[in-house]
């Protein structure tokens, strides 16, 4: 059975960051693409960032390009997402997401973590 557990997130000041994590389990890691994504209250859920199944290659949100950095250890099956620079409007319920496409849709993909709470204040 597929599974997803994020972790990291918390409570942070305005400027400050956190690093997040995924790890996994159930399905060929390295096959698929990981994908970051954030809900806030009141708002639609929001593609953050991604990253190939060999880490190659990545892609951003204009929000948070230059202040996040997604990465990925295959060996540990866990996806990573550094976020620095964090700003009030970062605070949402943040999920990692696992695609075989490289894609931003969020209903293209596959399996969802649970998500982790990150709340940002100036």
């Amino acid at each position: 059975q597929e599974q997803l557990v994020e972790s990291g997130g918390g409570l942070v000041q305005a400027g400050g960051s956190l690093r997040l994590s995924c790890v996994t389990s159930g399905f060929p890691f390295s096959l698929y693409y990981m994908g970051w994504f954030r809900h806030a209250p009141g708002k639609q859920r929001q593609f953050v960032a991604r990253i190939s199944g060999s880490g190659a290659s990545t892609f951003y949100a204009d929000s948070v390009r230059g202040r996040f950095t997604v990465s990925r250890d295959n060996a540990k099956k866990t996806v990573y997402l550094q976020m620095d620079s964090l700003k009030p409007e970062d605070t949402a319920v943040y999920f990692c997401a696992a695609a075989k496409d490289p894609t931003v849709n969020a209903l293209v993909y596959n399996y969802w973590g649970q998500g982790t709470q990150v709340s940002v204040f100036s």
